[in-house]
């Protein structure tokens, strides 16, 4: 207790400006904690069935509209006899991150590799059904997580590997791989990406021979995955930039190839360095799902929003309630990444990381 007062006043109580910056901040934090406890549990609705039982607390959030809807809010409208699908690629893919995470796994390097390569594979047959005897559900029926978790892995892993050929290609000797390289990164970079969507989804086809045409989902993964690798590949670029030019010229020295210089040396350090800036695009990333929405893909904001339509649910404290609650959700997400990058970071040793 005492430790704790003698850091007090060194730190709170210092000054007059001190203390008074430092009163100023619990009022903020009384009254921020003091309103979310009462918004979502003193004043907050519980149980019922429809908007009814939210009118009766018109200053507290909405649980029950978030229960009556969870399953969708999920699955989208994936049919409820084979959710369990989806339930099996959560799963693999909550184990597969959880060992990726744990330290004294000692078998990362190629359960990184499987999670990067075979899961994708395993995820789409699962979800799409066609082999092994499971029907096939069509892309339209997916939505909810289940769709901004499809396209923000998806997004994930194409950008990093496309990424990290571009950013080579950048720094190209050959003019060609130099100048395509710039022309793809400098073209993606340029366009917003609810331009890359609605170009995707509503133009594309029009350019398409009659009778082609591609699944809607699958334009947005395309799109989508492109527009992530021009960004992922100047994040590497800085990495690559980072390096020592003795790095290069001892790669050289000894006899290496330029591949395996690359392999061996370079990327590696490269990509250590660029870790920040890679979990930050795919934070980024993730985020950006959202905007599958105006091109008429349901993900798990999109899911919500379309709910507040419902007759049965129109109350003012419906929307608040959906929007914390998708809040609630991108923030687990996008925080388990960040902490993720820390702990990479640590590993590596990299500089700096824990600030």
């Amino acid at each position: 207790m005492q430790q704790f007062i003698k850091w007090s006043r060194e730190n709170l109580f210092a000054t007059r400006m001190n203390t008074f910056l430092s009163l100023i901040s619990f009022w903020l934090v009384y009254v921020t904690i003091d309103g979310v406890v009462s918004w979502a549990f003193i004043n907050a609705s519980f149980f019922g069935a429809d908007k009814a039982s939210c009118m009766s607390n018109p200053y507290g959030a909405c649980w029950p509209f978030i229960t009556a809807k969870f399953n969708q809010f999920i699955y989208g409208n994936y049919p409820e006899a084979e959710q369990w699908r989806v339930n099996i690629v959560f799963v693999l893919g909550a184990l597969g991150l959880g060992f990726l995470m744990v330290e004294r796994v000692g078998f990362k390097k190629q359960l990184a590799i499987v999670m990067l390569t075979v899961y994708p594979v395993l995820t789409f047959i699962l979800l799409s059904g066609r082999v092994l005897g499971l029907g096939y559900v069509e892309t339209n029926q997916w939505g909810g997580l289940l769709v901004t978790l499809v396209i923000a892995v998806t997004g994930i892993v194409v950008s990093l590997p496309l990424g990290i050929l571009l950013a080579l290609g950048r720094r190209s000797e050959l003019p060609i791989i130099r100048i395509m390289s710039i022309a793809f990164i400098e073209f993606w970079r340029g366009v917003p990406l609810i331009t890359v969507l609605f170009m995707a989804s509503v133009m594309l086809p029009l350019f398409l021979p009659e009778g082609m045409n591609f699944d809607a989902l699958l334009r947005c993964l395309i799109g989508v995955s492109l527009f992530a690798s021009a960004y992922m590949a100047e994040v590497i670029r800085g990495g690559l930039q980072a390096i020592p030019k003795g790095q290069y010229e001892a790669a050289k020295s000894i006899g290496l190839s330029y591949w395996k210089s690359m392999r061996l040396i370079i990327l590696p350090q490269a990509l250590v360095i660029s870790i920040p800036g890679i979990v930050n695009t795919f934070i980024g990333l993730f985020k950006d799902t959202t905007l599958v929405m105006i091109v008429g893909i349901f993900d798990l904001l999109g899911i919500i929003s379309f709910h507040f339509t419902d007759p049965n649910w129109t109350s003012p404290q419906v929307p608040i309630t959906g929007f914390v609650f998708a809040g609630l959700v991108f923030w687990v997400f996008c925080f388990a990444m960040s902490h993720y990058s820390k702990s990479v970071e640590r590993r590596f040793s990299v500089k700096g990381e824990d600030k």
